[in-house]
């Protein structure tokens, strides 16, 4: 039996212990907070979207929407309004012509097709595209009933427990912690922002970087209608409700990486800016700064994840960098990595896209759809 041990019980970690332990593999996850989803999962804005901008992410979210809707996942297909100008617009039917194509539902609308939906002012917007079946999940729920069912199965979970050394030992892998050592035949490095230093305690090189992201809550107030999350591609600023409040973001692809902490309220000031331009009614909500957050994207310098095994080291297996889109691909990306150590090769979404080696060459798919 496959000993595997993985490192990190977010969500990702979580679904690949469930996918692993399903099919008979020996598994023990380690986890240096005190239970489960208590790191980046935890703080996902939790939007969930088949629009990206290349097919190998879209093929992971339409494999883990499949997981979303049968499971107790909190999945609510409240929609992805995207509001795209004249000069990304060909750009953007390309994209929605590649969607369509890989099985996803994505509509086509008209700016005033879109303003019945969100009311916005249409300067600049030449026209909008609207996921249905785009929303948000349950991060917590989801990650909670992944690692019960890989517990029913016969993980192990150590919590509490930081990994300080990853050394090669035959085959495999001796991996030391503040508590103890064990052997593993395979580890899983689904480590999250931290997937970078994991690998380096292996000796290897995984360009991950932890990039902060801030989520700005509005107070509770009585509301019409439950908008979709709607994201004004100019600015690149989102929001979308959460209840009876809302829920507002931007990731700022110029900001500084490293692990930052505690809310950016300098990063307020220039999302409203963009917000009062596109949605004047905005000026009517009040901030509720208690309530807003922030968290982590593990960010790779294609904003795609880094999946499957490391070539210089078939036994280590990266299942991290997935840069803000941990909590839509997760389903996924734990049954991938379980066909990746459990049959030699991922069969379900193809691999070769997110493997570490495309870092070597000279040209990167950047994925565009990063929000």
């Amino acid at each position: 039996m496959t000993h595997v041990a993985i490192i990190g019980a977010g969500i990702i970690g979580a679904s690949c212990a469930y996918h692993l332990a399903s099919r008979g593999a020996e598994v023990t996850v380690i986890e240096r907070e005190e239970g489960v989803a208590m790191g980046s999962t935890g703080r996902s804005a939790a939007g969930f979207r088949v629009q990206f901008s290349t097919p190998p992410n879209v093929q992971l979210s339409l494999k883990s929407l499949e997981w979303y809707r049968a499971n107790d996942s909190g999945y609510q297909p409240q929609g992805y309004l995207f509001l795209v100008p004249e000069d990304r617009w060909e750009e953007r039917l390309a994209q929605v012509e590649m969607q369509r194509a890989e099985g996803a539902r994505v509509d086509i609308l008209t700016v005033d097709q879109a303003r019945e939906i969100v009311d916005f002012v249409p300067d600049g917007i030449h026209g909008a595209t609207f996921g249905p079946d785009d929303g948000f999940v349950d991060p917590d729920r989801s990650a909670q009933l992944l690692m019960a069912r890989a517990r029913e199965q016969g993980t192990v979970f150590h919590r509490l427990e930081t990994v300080t050394a990853i050394d090669p030992d035959g085959d495999g892998w001796m991996l030391t912690t503040n508590k103890d050592t064990l052997r593993a035949d395979v580890v899983v490095n689904a480590a999250g922002a931290w997937g970078g230093e994991v690998a380096a305690l292996a000796g290897l090189e995984v360009p991950v970087v932890p990039f902060r992201n801030d989520v700005f809550v509005t107070a509770p107030r009585d509301r019409e209608r439950v908008l979709p999350l709607t994201i004004d591609l100019p600015s690149g600023v989102y929001f979308r409700s959460e209840g009876n409040r809302l829920l507002i973001g931007h990731h700022d692809h110029h900001g500084p990486t490293g692990f930052l902490t505690g809310v950016d309220w300098d990063h307020l000031d220039q999302i409203m800016e963009a917000a009062f331009e596109r949605y004047p009614w905005f000026e009517e909500e009040e901030l509720d700064q208690k309530a807003s957050w922030w968290g982590y994207y593990e960010v790779t310098p294609d904003y795609s994840p880094v999946l499957g095994r490391v070539p210089t080291a078939p036994s280590f297996v990266n299942a991290c960098g997935f840069s803000g889109h941990g909590v839509m691909h997760a389903p996924a990306a734990g049954l991938v990595i379980a066909e990746e150590v459990l049959d030699g090769e991922a069969h379900s979404v193809d691999l070769s896209p997110f493997r570490l080696d495309r870092f070597d060459g000279a040209d990167l798919t950047i994925e565009t759809a990063v929000i």
